[in-house]
Parts: structure tokens; C-alpha cells; sequence
């Protein structure tokens, strides 16, 4: 096996670095094992292994006034009816997602 001599270096927001670092050393995947696979995915693919689209989600500009009132309306019912979540849960959730 080749010795590993070259260092990488990247800036990255904490919060992110601590949630990601959680979660592989959950899975017990050192950061360093994380890089080079990545690097080496890159390398068979010949680009990057993954999709960087952003996602297409309704946004406010991209509705017309009938459909941005049928969502609110759909999300004021919701409520009323109590199917929503607290805020502490809508967190959580989103948590889960990331």
C-alpha cells in the first residue's frame, strides 16, 4: 500500500464539520477514509460522484396567485385540524434530513 503523504485543506463552516464528524464517527468512518474514497470515486468516474442540482421546489415567483392560495390554504386547514408539528419538531425532522 502507498504511504499517505499529501494533506488536504478545506474551510468549512463548524457547525457543519461537527455534524458531519458526529455522524461518521457514529458510523466509525475516519474523515481522512471519508476524502480518499471520495477522491477515488472521482477519479473512476471522472467527475464528481454525486448530483449538485439543486432541487426544483416551489418557490412564491414560480406560482401563480390560484396555486399559492390553494398551498396556503391547504396549510391553513392542516393546522386548524392540528395535523401540524411544533416548531421543535419540524426541527427535528429536518435534523433527521441532513
Amino acid at each position: 500500500m502507498a504511504t499517505k503523504s499529501a494533506n488536504v485543506t478545506a474551510r468549512v463552516q463548524p457547525e457543519i464539520k461537527r455534524q458531519a464528524e458526529s455522524i461518521l464517527d457514529r458510523i466509525g468512518l475516519p474523515v481522512s477514509v471519508l476524502i480518499d474514497t471520495l477522491y477515488r470515486q472521482i477519479i473512476m468516474t471522472g467527475g464528481v460522484p454525486y448530483s449538485l442540482t439543486v432541487p426544483k421546489l416551489p418557490t412564491r415567483d414560480g406560482l401563480t396567485d390560484e396555486q399559492f392560495n390553494q398551498l396556503m390554504e391547504k396549510g391553513y386547514d392542516q393546522a386548524k385540524s392540528g395535523e401540524g408539528l411544533s416548531v421543535d419538531e419540524a426541527f427535528a425532522k429536518i435534523r433527521e434530513g441532513i
